[in-house]
């Protein structure tokens, strides 16, 4: 399963959408990961969106 993930204004104005694919991440935790490049009003911008499912990360595991 994807997540896809719509990015308004708060006037309702859609200025982008991304997916982001599941990722396991280097702690061992589970989720969700995207990001990119946007365009709002001339001006580029870096976007980055993590969703980590809380508990995710094995129980014991140390870093």
């Amino acid at each position: 399963m994807n997540i896809i993930i719509e990015l308004k204004t708060d006037d309702g104005k859609a200025i982008g959408a991304m997916t982001a694919p599941p990722k396991d991440f280097k702690t061992g935790s589970k989720g969700f990961y995207a990001n990119g490049k946007l365009e709002i009003e001339g001006k580029r911008y870096q976007v980055q969106i993590q969703l980590v499912e809380i508990g995710s990360k094995p129980s014991g595991e140390q870093k």
